[in-house]
């Protein structure tokens, strides 16, 4: 059998997989929607930044709280009730689309709602792969959950730009509304079959403090501090200097524009794919070190041959190199925390993620309109090179994912259960 479906034989796995897919897809035509809507009734770029500022900020404050319940309680009990809440958001978002123009003050409150139900959503749904298949299966189950979310941003605008072009937006909000449902659902299936995992039950105090988080994940400041260098500069680089160098340097359109997207999505899923058929590398957090670094060199050279076609290309490599990568981080991460602590450590690797996209947003512009789009590429490299060297220079790093890092993870899990008064921090 082909070791990437392998996972897929494991039917709690199954209903996950299917489940998230079709929430993705319904995600998609939620993006494309929303915009349009907006901006069909007359609002502008400002409105529109409200809108989307509504939806942001809830769902970075609340990825920390979705670990937490995670922990807490089961991840699919977590997710399922945030399928619920932004299925009531999105169905409300259809009636108020058939209704009639866009009311801001109907349309951020019901936003903030649906971003506060996917920060809740997104801990759960890294820790509960682990519980759904054995060790062996846990590197290509990770690579077919990212590979469902990698086809839908490859496939979905096109569809949801259809369905808005022929029948509105009201439609595109109902389809993703009943995707959400259909994602509750599955997780039904997913509960039936959770007790069947190789990993052990929780045998710690799962709501602790982050003191008492980082006494027993040691690795977990390193990765925080690798993910927030790295995002800070990709951010910026992705939302406002790949646009702008489209359009102002190549003096291309919105068309090749989207091309590139697809191009780095296209790149990405192939990525994912060979993650999911290799074995796991012996250090695979080496590994993924170094698939970031060619990453970065990509991207570093990119803008300079002037040329779409070179620049395509180079969208390919920069999308295959980090969904080869990610798949082996999210999985060394997940064999390498407790169990009973990975929603909690999931909810804040996903915050320093997230929470510095409005930052590199706002320096990427004010850079960018000083020295150009292009030299902002090398800038970007710089940062993503330099977070990733720095992290291959801790032995702690290098051994992540090794025998050397589970002696030392163990010994430091069994010295870290928190006291009583870091249980409520």
């Amino acid at each position: 059998m082909i070791r990437a479906v392998e996972p897929l034989r494991h039917r709690g796995f199954r209903f996950l997989v299917a489940g998230q897919l079709a929430s993705n897809v319904g995600d998609v035509c939620y993006a494309v929607a929303l915009p349009w809507y907006v901006l069909s009734a007359g609002g502008g770029a400002l409105t529109l930044g409200v809108v989307l500022a509504a939806y942001g900020i809830p769902r970075t404050l609340l990825l920390a709280v979705g670990g937490k319940a995670s922990d807490r309680w089961q991840p699919w009990t977590v997710m399922m009730v945030a399928d619920g809440v932004r299925a009531i958001g999105v169905a409300a978002l259809a009636v108020e689309a058939a209704l009639g123009p866009a009311r801001i003050g109907i349309i951020v409150p019901i936003a903030a709602l649906v971003g506060a139900g996917t920060g809740f959503f997104l801990p759960g749904s890294f820790a509960i792969v682990p519980t759904l298949l054995p060790d062996k299966d846990l590197q290509a189950g990770n690579a077919l959950a990212s590979g469902g979310t990698q086809l839908a941003a490859l496939t979905g605008p096109a569809l949801g730009g259809v369905l808005v072009a022929c029948l509105g937006p009201a439609p595109a909000f109902a389809i993703d509304a009943a995707t959400f449902v259909v994602s509750a659902l599955s997780l039904l299936g997913v509960r039936s079959a959770q007790r069947h995992t190789t990993r052990g039950r929780r045998e710690e105090p799962s709501f602790v403090g982050l003191r008492a988080l980082i006494r027993a994940i040691p690795i977990l400041p390193f990765g925080l501090a690798a993910t927030a260098a790295a995002n800070l500069g990709l951010g910026g680089l992705s939302e406002v200097a790949l646009p702008s160098l489209v359009r102002d340097t190549l003096q291309t359109n919105a068309t090749f524009y989207g091309g590139l997207l697809a191009a780095i999505a296209a790149g990405a899923l192939v990525g994912t794919l060979v993650a999911g058929q290799v074995r796991s590398p012996p250090r695979p957090a080496v590994f993924a070190s170094c698939a970031f670094l060619l990453q970065a060199a990509t991207l570093a050279v990119a803008p300079y041959p002037n040329s779409t076609w070179a620049l395509g290309v180079a969208m390919v490599i920069v999308g295959l190199s980090n969904g080869f990568a990610n798949v082996l981080m999210i999985t060394t991460f997940q064999r390498s925390i407790p169990p009973a602590l990975l929603g909690r450590a999931s909810g804040v690797l996903l915050l320093a993620s997230f929470g510095v996209l409005p930052i590199s947003v706002a320096l990427a512009g004010f850079v960018v309109d000083e020295i150009g789009p292009a030299p902002f590429f090398p800038v970007a490299a710089a940062i993503l090179a330099a977070a990733n060297l720095a992290a291959l220079c801790q032995r702690r790093w290098r051994a992540l994912g090794t025998a050397d890092q589970s002696d030392w993870s163990a010994s430091r899990t069994r010295v870290a259960s928190p006291n009583p008064a870091e249980l409520r921090n």
